[in-house]
């Protein structure tokens, strides 16, 4: 059997805001317009990550207070040294066995965390069961069956030219379920309600071929963490390929396409 997680590294910080974080940040803000939640709220976020979600809510959405659940510690580091906000507090804690009491959330939120979950039906019974009856849960992934992540997909296309096995580990085969579909379907049977999806869309731009390669050469995510695992020929092929694949603007940036699928519902 394949294990197609072997390469999901999410050790540091810094390189994540390199590879996802910058692009995350900017879904947040698109997300919370869709939530648009009323001020004075008590927000529970499963797998803050770096903090990408955690800083919108806090400057947007005005919550009462906000607790943040994440398992790594060096993300917890990270998010700790750039969100000082006394509304915040940051929780080491699994999703699947949240340490929050019971009926203790108005809203629960969880920012591109859901397809990393082993175990997401235990993971959703914990959040309806963290928030208060008529409490809203609000979560988005990307849209990765449709290639909602335009860098990620260019990377694999052209990996996979390479090493035809590197498919078993792309997100595309990984998460089907990362669809209006398979989301509802999922969240329904963990016993919520008022079941809505919506797209969020935007665009990732990269100035050079350079800021577009260089996170994949750091190891935080699993298109990075397949990159840091090939010898050095190979991973140049890999990048040959890709300058050979992507078009650049006149300006020499290179864009590519961002989607996510963002849901809510209620308990």
């Amino acid at each position: 059997m394949v294990d197609t997680a072997r390469h999901d590294a999410w050790s540091s910080g810094n390189s994540y805001e390199l590879y996802m974080g910058r692009w995350s940040r900017r879904i947040a803000d698109r997300f919370l317009d869709l939530v648009a939640a009323r001020p004075g709220q008590d927000w529970v976020e499963v797998g803050c990550g770096t903090g990408a979600l955690s800083s919108a809510i806090l400057s947007r959405a005005a919550p009462a207070r906000l607790t943040a659940v994440e398992p790594s510690a060096a993300f917890l580091t990270t998010a700790r040294a750039a969100i000082a906000d006394p509304r915040a507090s940051f929780v080491a804690g699994d999703a699947q066995a949240l340490p929050l009491a019971d009926a203790s959330a108005d809203i629960l939120t969880a920012g591109l965390v859901l397809n990393f979950i082993p175990d997401r039906a235990r993971a959703l019974a914990e959040m309806h069961r963290v928030l208060r009856p008529g409490g809203r849960l609000a979560v988005y992934v990307w849209d990765y069956p449709g290639g909602g992540v335009g860098f990620i997909r260019a990377f694999w296309t052209a990996a996979v030219a390479l090493d035809p096995g590197a498919a078993d580990l792309t997100e595309t085969g990984r998460f089907p379920f990362c669809t209006p579909e398979g989301l509802t379907e999922m969240v329904s049977a963990a016993g919520f309600r008022d079941i809505t999806v919506t797209a969020i869309t935007d665009e990732a731009r990269f100035p050079d071929f350079a800021d577009f390669w260089r996170p994949f050469t750091l190891g935080a995510g699993p298109a990075p963490g397949y990159c840091a695992t090939l010898p050095e020929d190979i991973r140049d092929r890999l990048r040959q390929r890709l300058a050979a694949d992507l078009t650049p603007g006149s300006d020499g940036a290179i864009t590519l396409p961002l989607r996510a699928w963002a849901l809510q519902a209620r308990t």
